[in-house]
This record gives C-alpha cells, sequence and structure tokens, in this order.
C-alpha cells in the first residue's frame, strides 16, 4: 500500500508533463473535433496496454537490452513523430469539423477517428521512452517477494487510468478553448507550431 501511495504521484507526474502526445491530442481534437480527441486518447491508452503485455510477458526487459531492438523502436518512434510534425507543418488545408461533415462523402468518424486513433497508437508503441518506465520506473515500486505480474499490471492500470482521466478532460479543455481559434490565421498559426513541436520531440526522442 505504501508503494502505491508513493507512485501515484510519480505517476501523475509523468502523465500531465506536455510531450508528444499532448501535442498530438490537440492537433486531432482541434483539427476534427473533441470525438477524434477521444479517440485519440483510446489510441494512446491501446500502446500502453500493448506495453504492458510485453513488460509481463518479460520482453521489455529483452527490448531494454538489445541495442538492435531497443534502437530500431527509438529511430522507428523519432522517424514517426518527424512525419507527423512535416505533414502538419506542410498541410495548407484546414477544415473545420461542420465543413467536413457538409462536404464528406465517407462520414468524419470513418474518415478521421481511425485516422487520430492509429496516430496516436503508433507514436505510443514506437516510444522507447515507454520502455524505460516499465523497466527502471515501475520496479522501484514492486515487491520483490511478492507476485511481481501481478504488481506490474497493477501500477501499469494505475497510469493508464491517470492517462485516460488526463486526456479526456484536455479533450474537453482544448474543444472548449476552440471558440478562441476559429479564425483561420489562429488555427494555421497553431498547426504550424504542434507540427515544429511534433518535430523537435522526435529529434528529442532520436538523440
Amino acid at each position: 500500500m505504501d508503494n502505491l501511495l508513493a507512485y501515484i504521484p510519480v505517476a501523475t507526474l509523468m502523465v500531465v508533463i506536455p510531450g508528444a502526445d499532448t501535442m498530438l491530442l490537440m492537433k486531432n481534437t482541434l483539427s476534427y473535433g473533441p470525438k477524434a480527441g477521444r479517440f485519440t486518447v483510446l489510441g494512446m491508452l491501446s500502446g500502453l496496454s500493448f506495453w504492458t503485455g510485453i513488460a509481463v510477458l518479460g520482453l521489455s526487459v529483452v527490448i531494454a537490452k538489445s541495442v538492435v531492438l531497443f534502437t530500431t523502436i527509438k529511430y522507428l518512434g523519432a522517424a514517426y513523430l518527424i512525419y507527423l510534425g512535416i505533414k502538419s507543418l506542410i498541410t495548407k488545408q484546414i477544415l473545420a469539423v461542420d465543413q467536413m461533415e457538409r462536404s464528406a462523402d465517407v462520414p468524419i468518424d470513418r474518415r478521421y477517428h481511425k485516422k487520430s486513433f492509429m496516430q496516436a497508437m503508433l507514436s505510443n508503441v514506437l516510444n522507447p521512452k515507454t520502455v524505460i518506465v516499465y523497466i527502471t520506473i515501475m520496479p522501484q515500486f514492486i515487491n520483490l517477494n511478492g507476485h511481481v505480474n501481478q504488481q506490474l499490471i497493477i501500477l501499469a492500470s494505475i497510469l493508464t487510468g491517470l492517462a485516460a482521466a488526463w486526456f479526456l478532460i484536455l479533450v474537453y479543455v482544448v474543444d472548449y478553448a476552440k471558440k478562441w481559434l476559429n479564425d483561420k490565421k489562429h488555427q494555421q498559426m497553431f498547426q504550424r507550431v504542434a507540427g515544429l513541436l511534433l518535430v523537435g520531440f522526435g529529434i528529442k526522442t532520436g538523440i
């Protein structure tokens, strides 16, 4: 119990510190609406669940110890974030959600929500820092005399739950603040800033 009480503030801090996930969530929510933001959150949680399964199987330690595997994941993740950032930088056309719903032949949920989900899931699956969390931070709160995998699942579930709560709140806040970004110039400016930050996070991941 003491371990959990000590872990929760650490896990909360890891979740709320702005990173690539935050920028991706804000970009998708502003571009495609709050439902796309929620699909982005779902993608993030799927990525965390993937790494939880990997950790329970003991493969996260194998990946961390393998220079080839870890470096491959590291550079793939960096390249993907840079790709998303450049794509955001060079995209000139910005459509509001209501415009897309009127003009799209395919419903917006099929065209953009799936895209938001996949972007977030891939961003998390290819994030080497998630591996570091599972092999360096979580073990500090695990009692080796107990059931290690069971404790790992509990710690991972707490992290996932905190992430879900925080990012869903962020979706609501961003959607509420969207009325100040209705101007096309403001939208384009944010899109450029988001693109630059995603490129920056990609470069930082690759270093």
